[in-house]
């Protein structure tokens, strides 16, 4: 699986590292050190992927992610040296697919970004379309509609409402959900799920604070509810 891969670090000796992995594995690479010349490469080319360092000069991460965000669904891979929870999960807030905290080894980081890249360029051609109380995903096209009309999801939101479509009324826990949305199993970031179940409920509920599609299950977790039709 061979990609194009815009990394957005500061740090030239990183920045480099992260090319030459990229590059052992097949992929090209535009390596960019500061946030202006990450928005302005990401429009031009439409990378498949941006690995993204927080703490980039001009604009930082959290900016250059604000900015794609508006536009575009390109997978974001953010890099931080902040470990708070409450900045890991701003950064999935403003779209954000994964984040991986500083020092990270390279292994990982390679099997992460084998992760993004498998669920959005191999989507199975046999996929069928879900269609679930007025949402439909097509798993095919990475395309949703609710109520006909398109709804605009970062891979992580679309991951997470193929596999809710799939099995309407099934009652998913965070760690489940987690599965699906990064392929790891990591308590330290289910409430990550938190935040992109909130993010889907503002595209998709006629009002997001009641809502009535992507409800809670106190004390287990989520489930999409099947054959609901909003009045």
């Amino acid at each position: 699986m061979c990609a194009h891969i815009l990394v957005a670090e500061d740090n030239e000796m990183q920045a480099d590292l992260i090319r030459r992995l990229l590059v052992r594995e097949g992929h090209t690479t535009v390596v960019v050190h500061d946030g202006r010349a990450a928005i302005d490469e990401a429009k031009s080319r439409r990378p498949d992927l941006v690995v993204l360092d927080l703490m980039l000069p001009g604009v930082d991460g959290y900016g250059v992610c604000r900015v794609l965000r508006q536009d575009d669904d390109i997978p974001v891979l953010m890099l931080t040296a902040r470990s708070a929870e409450e900045d890991v999960l701003l950064g999935l807030d403003l779209g954000a697919d994964d984040y991986m905290t500083k020092p990270y080894s390279a292994r990982e980081l390679m099997a992460r970004i084998r992760i993004v890249l498998r669920r959005t360029l191999r989507p199975a051609e046999d996929s069928p379309v879900l269609r679930v109380g007025g949402i439909t995903v097509d798993p095919v096209r990475h395309l949703v509609t609710c109520d006909d009309a398109t709804v605009t999801c970062t891979p992580g939101e679309f991951a997470i409402l193929r596999a809710m479509a799939a099995e309407p009324d099934r009652v998913f826990s965070r760690r489940q959900l987690l599965h699906h949305t990064r392929g790891h199993d990591r308590a330290s970031t289910e409430r990550a799920i938190d935040v992109h179940i909130m993010n889907l409920r503002k595209k998709v509920e006629p009002d997001p604070r009641r809502p009535v599609r992507l409800v809670t299950v106190f004390g287990v977790g989520y489930k999409l509810v099947g054959g609901h039709h909003v009045p």
